[in-house]
């Protein structure tokens, strides 16, 4: 029996556990939803691949702003810091927020400082880039905002 996604409608075969077109969790209850209990820990991985415990909003202070996965490859409450001016989203291991899953594209999305605030820019990606789930080609994020890439949900947080 094929599985609908529930975000864009597409018809997955039998036993998929994410949509093939946008990334959405298909497999059984949303990750994140009612009943699951809420991340409060935020952490980066270090050089070594150790998970270092981080304060939020100690790095949002220091830095302006930071994703932070909410769902996806077990890797809730994983953060990452947004001062630099360009940072790329991808599969790629050179990516400033590298997302280790089929489901994202090798250079998939670009965040990118301009005069009027910071954008999130989709490189092409085969999946797409959402922004509070609409598929976005650029956007300018503000203060809360959701983004899927691929499996991956993120919320954009700024001072």
């Amino acid at each position: 029996m094929a599985v609908h996604c529930p975000e864009c409608g597409f018809v997955n075969p039998e036993g998929a556990n994410y949509c093939q077109k946008c990334g959405a969790y298909v497999g059984g209850p949303a990750e994140g939803g009612e009943g699951d209990e809420p991340t409060t820990m935020t952490y980066t991985v270090d050089d070594t691949g150790e998970m270092q415990p981080v304060d939020i909003d100690e790095t949002i202070e220091r830095s302006g702003a930071a994703l932070v996965i909410r769902a996806g490859g077990g890797r809730a409450g994983e953060s990452f810091a947004l001062g630099e001016d360009r940072v790329s989203i991808g599969r790629s291991p050179d990516a400033g927020v590298f997302l280790d899953d089929v489901t994202v594209s090798r250079n998939h999305a670009l965040l990118v400082r301009r005069r009027d605030g910071l954008y999130i820019d989709d490189l092409g990606s085969l999946n797409g880039t959402y922004v509070n789930r609409r598929r976005i080609e650029s956007h300018r994020l503000a203060d809360g905002d959701e983004i899927q890439v691929g499996k991956y949900k993120l919320s954009y947080l700024e001072k």
